[in-house]
């Protein structure tokens, strides 16, 4: 039900964390501008992307590499990829304050490899998917501030597919120091992806006794895997 749900625009995958979807005071200017807000951010990056999408159809066969560039450059402003690197990590990332500091630095490099290898598997598997849903039609319905701070807020999106049937996203976002807005986690009908990458990663850290090198070497192919086995499903 969900093998293409879970590829509905935007994804990104991306900051992707609902239980620890914050930022922090530290994180956060006092006064900042913000020209767009979190809504019109969505808006607008939805717009970029399924131009992308659209014009794809000419040259993905014979130039798919130019397809995933061009996914990628419309969603480099909108994801914090180090931020969701450090997210899907989660207890992984936050035993690092137990560290000395040549550990912290071990593992922030850790986090920054990581977040590469997200950024190029969720792209191709997200840009992919896309590619079935480049004739939806998408509302966003407005923004809702959080009561926790002003810097939070989630924007919901209707998506509407085929047989009628709507689609609800939400997608949580983060402020910044610079007044950006970014996502932050990724929750599409009751599917909370940061939780489903929090939960992979801690299970396949489990599976490789805590060696993270190897659940980042290992990562992609694994998601890869079991995307494949969802289909067939």
């Amino acid at each position: 039900m969900y093998r293409n749900l879970v590829w509905l625009p935007l994804v990104t995958l991306i900051g992707l964390f609902s239980t620890v979807s914050t930022v922090s005071a530290a994180g956060a200017a006092d006064e900042v501008a913000t020209p767009a807000g979190p809504a019109e951010v969505i808006s607008g990056v939805t717009a970029e992307v399924m131009s992308v999408v659209a014009e794809a159809n000419v040259y993905f066969e014979s130039d798919p590499e130019r397809y995933y560039r061009e996914i990628d450059d419309a969603l480099a402003n909108l994801v914090d990829w180090r931020g969701f690197a450090t997210a899907v990590m989660g207890q992984y990332y936050s035993r690092g304050k137990s560290l000395d500091q040549v550990g912290r630095q071990a593992l922030k490099a850790q986090r920054d490899r990581f977040a590469v290898v997200l950024r190029e598997g969720l792209i191709q598997s997200y840009a992919k998917g896309l590619l079935a849903f480049g004739g939806a039609q998408m509302e966003v319905m407005g923004a809702e501030a959080s009561p926790e701070s002003t810097r939070i807020a989630s924007v919901t999106q209707a998506v509407y597919g085929e047989a009628d049937r709507v689609y609800t996203i939400r997608y949580q976002m983060g402020q910044y120091r610079d007044g950006s807005w970014k996502l932050r986690n990724l929750i599409i009908e009751t599917i909370n992806l940061g939780e489903i990458y929090r939960n992979q990663f801690n299970a396949l850290a489990q599976s490789a006794k805590g060696d993270l090198d190897l659940v980042i070497d290992q990562w992609n192919a694994t998601i890869a895997q079991q995307a494949e086995d969802l289909v067939r499903d």
